[in-house]
């Protein structure tokens, strides 16, 4: 690569061919196998430099092209959104796509979002969620480049990654770059729960990963493109720009909620561990000012709170049990503990299912689809305890990490 090369500070996959470092000190360090979750430590976020911080990286690229960005609220450099910083520097931004919550991350979980214009700027924005989940061909057909930028939390049944990975394919098929924008993981430290079975796949769970699986948007992709996992999607043109100061061996605290019911850190480390009541008739707060930090529900006759959700416009629209009297468990002075632990927390939805539920009740086909399979239901059924049930993922999670390696961009954690 030319020293002058506007190319030089990122790492390009067209498509995947590309060789990157693999630290082998790192892995001569840790070769006893042992996992160093435990000595993860918070890293202070105002040393972390994020891909869209770096403009000199990217900024050639987009230089006289018809660009459009797929991003959201979080999509903002030192306090200013993307968007606004882009036109400034005098980048032609002709379409926005907008995930899950919509571009100024104000729509609720689930609420349907329509296409408009941004207020601010007038610019066309396509909502990719609810039906028009996947870009079409007209969608991109007078874009040079697609920019992503959106922060993530490291879950697989976030829907964010999903909408990454239909518009790379759609990238792929238009012959279009798709430039990455990299953002720390704040669970990038650890890899926990069941792999999909791909019989589950939804837009909850679209990849053949764990529930946690340590990897950052960027290394996700990479991944995507190398494992296939999108018919066609070996053609994305991808381009990343790295996070500097990164490493899957510190935890990193996000500063910018991603999305309306995940407000603050406490909610976004409990999240993994409290999402599965989704798929249940317990309650995680939704309509509360602790969403995903409480979990409770009428019928729940232990616990150590009471609440009593209530219809948010933005946050959550008619939440379970809106209006009524909730009990069960407040979970803010675990959070911490949890996230510094490295795994998920199945004694909660464990000690629920005991005192609540019944074989066909208990469960509704949407735990399957948050799971990624339908084993961890059966064996909650079963009584199986939460070692036991580990036990059963740790092969298939072995396995993950070991073809996980190919695509880190930065240090690993064991």
């Amino acid at each position: 690569m030319k020293a002058n090369s506007p190319y030089r500070n990122y790492f390009r996959i067209s498509p995947l061919r590309g060789k990157f470092p693999v630290f082998l000190l790192l892995l001569l360090l840790f070769s006893n196998g042992k996992s160093q979750t435990a000595k993860a430590h918070f890293i202070n976020p105002k040393e972390i430099i994020s891909g869209d911080e770096q403009m000199d990286a990217y900024l050639p690229m987009l230089a006289s092209k018809k660009v459009a960005i797929l991003a959201n609220h979080t999509s903002v450099i030192k306090g200013k959104h993307l968007l606004d910083t882009l036109l400034a520097r005098g980048v032609k931004i002709q379409r926005i796509f907008s995930p899950e919550h919509g571009f100024r991350g104000q729509a609720g979980a689930g609420e349907q979002v329509a296409n408009g214009r941004d207020a601010k700027t007038g610019i066309e924005i396509i909502s990719l969620y609810g039906k028009h989940r996947k870009p079409t061909p007209e969608d991109l057909q007078d874009i040079d480049i697609v920019v992503y930028d959106i922060q993530d939390v490291g879950i697989r049944f976030y829907t964010y990654i999903s909408t990454m990975g239909w518009m790379m394919r759609a990238c792929a098929q238009a012959h279009i770059p798709f430039l990455l924008l990299d953002r720390p993981n704040p669970h990038g430290h650890y890899v926990d729960g069941p792999v999909l079975d791909t019989a589950f796949r939804s837009f909850v769970g679209m990849y053949p990963i764990p529930v946690v699986y340590g990897l950052t948007a960027g290394e996700l992709a990479r991944m995507i493109v190398g494992e296939k996992w999108i018919p066609g999607i070996d053609a994305c043109d991808l381009h990343i720009i790295p996070v500097k100061n990164y490493s899957h061996r510190k935890i990193c605290p996000i500063d910018i909620p991603p999305s309306p019911n995940l407000p603050n850190m406490k909610a976004i480390e409990l999240y993994p561990s409290l999402c599965f009541f989704e798929g249940t008739p317990v309650s995680v707060g939704r309509g509360t000012p602790q969403p995903f930090q409480v979990y409770g529900a009428p019928s729940m006759r232990k616990g150590n709170i009471t609440f009593r959700p209530k219809s948010l416009r933005g946050v959550a629209l008619h939440p379970k049990y809106e209006g009524q009297l909730c009990t069960g468990y407040s979970l803010t002075d675990s959070a911490d503990n949890q996230i510094l632990k490295g795994k998920i927390n199945l004694h909660w939805l464990i000690q629920a299912y005991r005192e609540m539920g019944k074989p066909g009740i208990f469960f509704s086909d949407f735990f399957d689809l948050l799971a990624g399979t339908d084993k961890l239901k059966k064996q909650i059924i079963a009584g199986e305890s939460e070692q036991k049930i580990r036990t059963r993922w740790r092969a298939e999670i072995e396995i993950f990490k070991q073809r996980r390696k190919k695509y880190l961009l930065y240090d690993d954690f064991e």
